[in-house]
């Protein structure tokens, strides 16, 4: 019995990659291939494929906004392509969620297969949980999507990105916020409450009304008087956590002594 298969990447040669590779396999029948999400869409709804390999970073409609689309219930069995970004990946590990990070290899590739394979040959009932796994992989996928990667910052009279992951502490400022960067420190226009909103709480938190830090550039953390702390950074500067935020504290901790 042959497995129907549709091809879904924005990139013309990551296609004939996928497509290359099918046709070494009889078993695999080929339903067609698809540049962007709208005609995703529209295929998987006409055609209904056993199989998907579903590019994820697709502009204007992307692969997560496929899989929303369509629900993912209603998926058939699904390989998520991706170029590297450790989130995603990570998302997808976490959940058992197929995928293929490019440039794949021919090995990688006829490896995802077999899985594929063993998923689509187990009983129907077992698509539930496949579908829960998607989901949880998605949901990951959405939060980390939610926080910031990069904030602008006015540089004379550039505009320029950082990195989120290139912060070690924020400072408030008035109606500003200091971003201090091992390169030096920048102005950014706006509140610390909005900023701390806006930042992945996995990797930053608030240890005192008027600073933020990275959890992963956290040296030590000491006791200091009245249930205050001071939290030392890679840096060798020493910031005051403030005794109400315990759940900061537990954060830090946690994350340097895991369990």
């Amino acid at each position: 019995m042959s497995i129907t298969v549709l091809v879904v990447d924005d990139e013309p040669i990551a296609r004939r990659a996928i497509v290359r590779l099918l046709a070494e396999d009889p078993a695999l029948e080929l339903l067609g291939e698809c540049g962007d999400g709208v005609s995703a869409v529209k295929a998987i709804r006409d055609r209904s494929p056993d199989l998907v390999f579903l590019d994820i970073q697709m502009p204007a409609i992307t692969g997560l906004d496929v899989v929303a689309t369509i629900g993912a219930e209603r998926m058939p069995a699904t390989v998520f392509v991706t170029a590297y970004e450790q989130y995603a990946v990570k998302a997808f590990e976490a959940n058992a969620v197929d995928y293929l990070v490019k440039p794949f290899s021919r090995e990688r590739f006829a490896a995802t297969l077999q899985r594929v394979r063993q998923r689509l040959a187990q009983p129907t009932g077992s698509s539930a949980q496949a579908t829960t796994q998607i989901l949880q992989a998605l949901d990951a996928l959405r939060q980390r999507e939610a926080y910031l990667q990069r904030i602008p910052v006015r540089v004379d009279e550039h505009v320029v990105l950082i990195d989120v992951d290139d912060i070690i502490w924020v400072k408030a400022a008035r109606n500003t916020v200091e971003i201090h960067l091992a390169s030096g420190m920048h102005e950014h226009r706006g509140t610390m409450v909005a900023l701390a909103a806006r930042l992945d709480p996995r990797h930053f938190a608030r240890v005192h009304r008027s600073a933020i830090v990275n959890i992963r550039r956290v040296k030590a953390i000491h006791p200091w008087f009245n249930g205050h702390h001071v939290v030392t950074l890679d840096t060798g500067q020493q910031l005051r956590m403030s005794r109400y935020q315990n759940e900061a504290f537990l954060k830090l901790v946690s994350t340097r002594h895991p369990t």
